[in-house]
């Protein structure tokens, strides 16, 4: 297929917002991945395509996050091993995806995620609670499941990943935020390449969407290091009930 300058200057645009929402609280594949059905891309073709744009954002994300003083690698790369084999799972589902009820079930658990993030608990601003044996083992428990949706479609992860780490595990929302976008780079990785041999990834597309998921991801990155919890809070909140919105309210 042609592909035109706009269709890279809209692409772009599309990255930078998707990348800072999706560094602050998740969802923000759900502007990118729409933008290209819109330009014409098939769905499992656009769903590949969109780890592109994650592994560049994420990239710059980690990096952002280590420059300001927030980087625990080893419990990092513990929680990203464990759900390496959910996402690979999810990614050989993914490669196939279709359907209406996808969307329903999703706006069921984003619901229920929203319910669970607004209930009294969890840590104070800037504050962790202490990281017992019990909430790694059901971090790590969990964190396999949370694999299983990045590999399958991406789309709403980052909902998923911030309870079971602020909630189950007892991070703080930038510790959150720190650990969230290094698991997903480690796991996007091995996707996309799943992908990549199923379906025609579209580079193109791909490199013009990660340019601004790399730019949006340093923005989102530097904004909950110096917002910290509150704006992070709003912001996840926010996005949330947009993306639930969007789910369930019936397309023009």
């Amino acid at each position: 297929m042609t592909v035109e300058p706009s269709q890279l200057a809209l692409l772009t645009g599309a990255g930078i917002a998707a990348g800072f929402i999706n560094v602050m609280a998740g969802g923000g594949s759900l502007l990118s991945v729409p933008v290209m059905l819109f330009l014409g891309l098939p769905g499992p073709v656009a769903n590949g395509t969109n780890r592109v744009s994650i592994i560049a954002q994420n990239i710059v994300a980690v990096r952002t996050f280590l420059r300001r003083g927030f980087s625990d690698f080893r419990l990092s790369l513990s929680l990203a091993t464990v759900a390496l084999p959910g996402a690979i799972l999810g990614a050989l589902l993914g490669v196939q995806l279709s359907g209406v009820w996808f969307d329903r079930i999703l706006a069921v658990i984003m619901i229920g995620v929203l319910i669970l993030m607004q209930l009294p608990g969890g840590t104070r601003a800037g504050d962790s609670l202490p990281l017992t044996r019990g909430r790694l083992v059901a971090g790590h428990m969990l964190m396999f499941l949370a694999g299983c949706w990045g590999g399958f479609i991406q789309i709403g992860v980052g909902f998923i990943l911030m309870p079971i780490l602020h909630r189950v595990m007892g991070l703080d929302l930038v510790r959150t935020n720190m650990h969230k976008v290094f698991i997903a780079l480690s796991y996007n990785i091995v996707a996309l390449a799943i992908f990549a041999s199923a379906v025609s990834i579209h580079w193109v597309f791909g490199i013009a969407l990660a340019a601004g998921n790399a730019l949006g991801g340093y923005l989102g990155a530097r904004f909950s290091v110096q917002g910290g919890e509150v704006w992070i809070r709003r912001v996840f909140t926010l996005v949330l009930l947009v993306f639930i919105a969007r789910l369930l309210l019936p397309s023009p």
